[in-house]
């Protein structure tokens, strides 16, 4: 039997290189054609995915922009009723309730939590910290969870940010990543699962997660 991922398409951020990704680790890993990724912007084929991807880059100003204006936020909250979401950089910002960046920006608010800019009076190995984040760090697993299953606690992921996730619910945090300060990296509810890192760019650990989320029930 087939399965659709459906790839939320908003004109934010290289949807392709995400899909890419999936297309290989399907390939690899699974029978032939048995799993599809489409990338797309159109609320009814989101809706009839078996899963769904929500990525980006760029300015949540921008992101939340796009959504509503193509109605693409009704979808969102359609299908992380019941379906399995993976959320990634500026996509796991948009979950939270709301940003200061571009002076404020309300967000989608299904976790609880803000996104705040990292603070660059901050240091990291006695040096003043650079914003971006940007390149490899460790993710601390918080909580045991089946998108984590094979891959090493503390193992490194590729991050590429200047405002991170502050003031989340313990209980719904899942990695922790420590620049200057220790800040949210991944948050998990239900059939929802959220990365600030780009598993798309960090090689083994980021393809064996996408694996993962391809077997994932949620």
């Amino acid at each position: 039997m087939k399965q659709t991922i459906a790839v939320i398409d908003y004109g934010m951020g290289n949807l392709h290189s995400v899909a890419k990704a999936f297309v290989h680790v399907a390939e690899e890993q699974f029978a032939k054609n048995r799993i599809e990724v489409l990338v797309t912007d159109q609320a009814e084929q989101i809706c009839q995915a078996d899963k769904i991807v929500f990525p980006g880059v760029g300015a949540i100003r921008d992101c939340m922009a796009e959504l509503k204006s193509r109605g693409l936020d009704h979808a969102l909250y359609q299908v992380m009723a019941n379906k399995p979401l993976l959320a990634i950089c500026v996509g796991m910002q948009a979950l939270l309730e709301s940003s200061e960046e571009n002076h404020g920006v309300g967000c989608l608010g299904v976790f609880s939590g803000r996104i705040k800019r990292f603070d660059a009076t901050l240091t990291e190995n006695n040096k003043p910290i650079k914003v971006p984040h940007m390149g490899w760090n460790q993710v601390k697993q918080t909580q045991t969870h089946p998108l984590w299953q094979s891959i090493e606690d503390d193992a490194r992921f590729y991050f590429v940010h200047s405002y991170h996730a502050a003031e989340v619910e313990p209980q719904w945090i899942a990695g922790e990543t420590h620049y200057g300060e220790t800040f949210v990296s991944s948050i998990a509810r239900d059939n929802i699962f959220a990365v600030q890192f780009h598993p798309e760019k960090s090689q083994n650990n980021g393809l064996k997660l996408l694996a993962n989320f391809l077997t994932w029930s949620g």
